[in-house]
């Protein structure tokens, strides 16, 4: 089958921080690197490296050709990128040296998607695909509303969070996607622990603490592979891509989530967001 991901792309600014600053604090960066980046772009390439089809919905400017070029590199189907009147997204990044990170996110392109390429996408969609939406973009209602009447398994990452967003496609979701604070913050919103919102599969990531799958069985807990971090960006967005490409290969729940916890302690490893993603290959050599 394949994977539908309507998917932010952004250009990610590295810096690299003794700690990260606090209010008035002028800081002096280390290093600073530039990568293809977005959460939705994040997510892509983790599931066209875990050899899903992947097919990325989303909008640059003219300042971000060099971004969909990448991404074909990669192996994600680029057709439906628009190219709009606004800047392509940036995200500036302060990495400290535990791995920890603070983000600031310049939305541009990735809110003016427009809703043509959207449809001319899922018209080429087919029944059982997956659709996956977050908060870095526009249209994420449209899109579930759609995709749930065409027959997709649609998939959601809650972040950035934002309680009213989530809560307005969880009627059409089929799987969630929570890390720990998001869990929490979503429960104060509805008053519903994971297991209670009625979506078939919840994951909350927990760092290093792992996960916690909320399934049809009940609530199912999957260890963190220990690695020491050096930079925690894209580590949960790899692990989305990894675990819906083990969906749509046919692997159980279970196994894809362990497939994907593999990744996300690989990433963590390493310096960067799409273009440092690990493949199957490395996490076949991979010796935690």
């Amino acid at each position: 089958m394949a994977i539908w991901n309507l998917g932010s792309i952004n250009a990610d600014f590295v810096y690299a921080v003794p700690h990260i600053p606090g209010p008035g604090e002028t800081l002096s960066s280390t290093k600073r690197e530039i990568f293809l980046g977005g959460k939705g772009t994040n997510m892509s390439v983790a599931a066209a490296r875990a050899a899903a089809t992947v097919h990325h919905i989303g909008a640059v400017g003219d300042d971000g050709e060099w971004a969909v070029d990448r991404l074909m590199e990669y192996g994600v189907d680029t057709r439906f990128i628009a190219r709009v009147d606004e800047d392509t997204a940036q995200a500036v990044i302060t990495v400290d040296p535990q791995g920890e990170n603070m983000i600031i996110l310049f939305p541009g392109a990735n809110n003016a998607i427009p809703q043509a390429i959207l449809q001319e996408a899922m018209a080429e969609a087919q029944t059982g695909d997956w659709l996956l939406i977050q908060n870095e973009t526009n249209l994420q209602r449209t899109a579930a509303t759609l995709g749930k009447k065409m027959g997709l398994k649609v998939a959601y990452a809650a972040a950035p969070f934002d309680a009213n967003r989530v809560q307005a496609v969880l009627p059409h979701l089929d799987l969630l996607f929570l890390n720990a604070v998001e869990a929490d913050q979503l429960e104060k919103a509805t008053g519903q622990r994971p297991e209670a919102l009625g979506v078939q599969d919840v994951i909350v990531t927990l760092g290093g603490d792992g996960a916690d799958w909320f399934g049809p069985e009940g609530r199912r807990h999957f260890d963190a592979i220990p690695v020491t971090p050096v930079d925690t960006t894209g580590a949960g967005d790899t692990f989305t891509g990894y675990v819906l490409a083990g969906l749509d290969r046919g692997h159980p729940m279970a196994q894809a989530i362990n497939l994907a916890m593999r990744a996300a302690a690989l990433m963590v490893t390493r310096h960067g967001t799409a273009d440092v993603i690990p493949d199957l290959k490395d996490l076949k050599d991979f010796r935690p």
